[in-house]
């Protein structure tokens, strides 16, 4: 008795499926949104400062996006208490104490070989002004306020955007700062902010501990932080600055809801003045 899947007499056999492993197809979808320029995207050299957990999504959201071309910066290794909101890392390197650098670029090549990580596992402030003027886009997924005002700062003189990104909680919020006119992350500081800062160095900036308490976090306000962070980076690198998030984008997860709070450009943040005073004169 001829099987049921064999073709009957006189018919051809049915026309087998076949994958498409044409690599163009990866960002087929992305195509489709008229805007997005792919091509200036892939060409865009992107700095992440942070390798935790809003980098652990915001690098898995770029690489997925088609940028190419990363440097991450992170001093810390990785421990248990991250594992429950960082998709990059495993059990494997909390228990031998891994680089998060190296875990993240692990993971992100992981998705795409294609892309290029370079590491410095490093504080920010440690590394070279050249590390700023050689990328095109800074992306701030840090936990304190002494490292975010560093990259600011660094990110605004050299004319690069930088995305700001941090959570607390149930609650996040995301910066994009655009030079030369745009209100900079230290404009939106208070008094009690740059106490923090104070608090972290002493009179020589070297040779002082400062530990900071830990933080709560969960990983749904995470992801949708670093998801916005991710999709203005797209907006930038596409030409698009015009459509990005203007002043600063605020998320409380426990009403589910979102507003724009405005930022005022304040004309005597040292940062603008920084800025203005380093642009050669007419």
């Amino acid at each position: 008795m001829p099987s049921a899947l064999a073709p009957a007499a006189g018919k051809s056999p049915p026309i087998a499926l076949r994958r498409d492993d044409d690599p163009a197809q990866r960002f087929d979808r992305s195509r489709r949104i008229a805007w997005i320029d792919l091509d200036r995207i892939a060409r865009t050299r992107v700095l992440i400062v942070g390798a935790g957990a809003l980098a652990n999504e915001a690098a898995k959201d770029l690489a997925l996006s088609g940028f190419r071309s990363f440097t991450l910066v992170d001093p810390d290794r990785v421990v248990t208490t991250n594992l429950n909101r960082c998709i990059f890392f495993t059990e494997g390197d909390a228990a031998r104490r891994e680089l998060k650098v190296n875990a993240v670029r692990r993971g992100m090549m992981a998705l795409d070989p294609a892309v290029a990580v370079e590491t410095h596992a490093d504080r920010v402030e440690n590394l070279p002004e050249s590390v700023f003027a050689e990328h095109d886009l800074v992306v701030g997924c840090v936990d304190n306020v002494a490292a975010r005002v560093h990259t600011n700062a660094h990110a605004y003189f050299h004319g690069k955007p930088y995305i700001d990104g941090g959570t607390l909680g149930m609650v996040g919020k995301v910066q994009v700062v655009l030079p030369p006119g745009s209100p900079c992350l230290q404009c939106g500081m208070n008094k009690t902010h740059m106490a923090e800062v104070a608090r972290r160095y002493s009179c020589t900036g070297a040779g002082m501990t400062f530990v900071e308490a830990a933080q709560a976090a969960e990983i749904t306000t995470t992801s949708i932080v670093a998801a916005v962070q991710a999709r203005e980076a797209v907006k930038v690198a596409s030409g698009r600055a015009d459509r990005a998030v203007d002043n600063l984008w605020y998320y409380d997860g426990l009403k589910g809801s979102a507003e724009v709070l405005r930022v005022p450009l304040n004309r005597a943040c040292p940062v603008h003045n920084g800025a203005r005073s380093a642009r050669p004169k007419d």
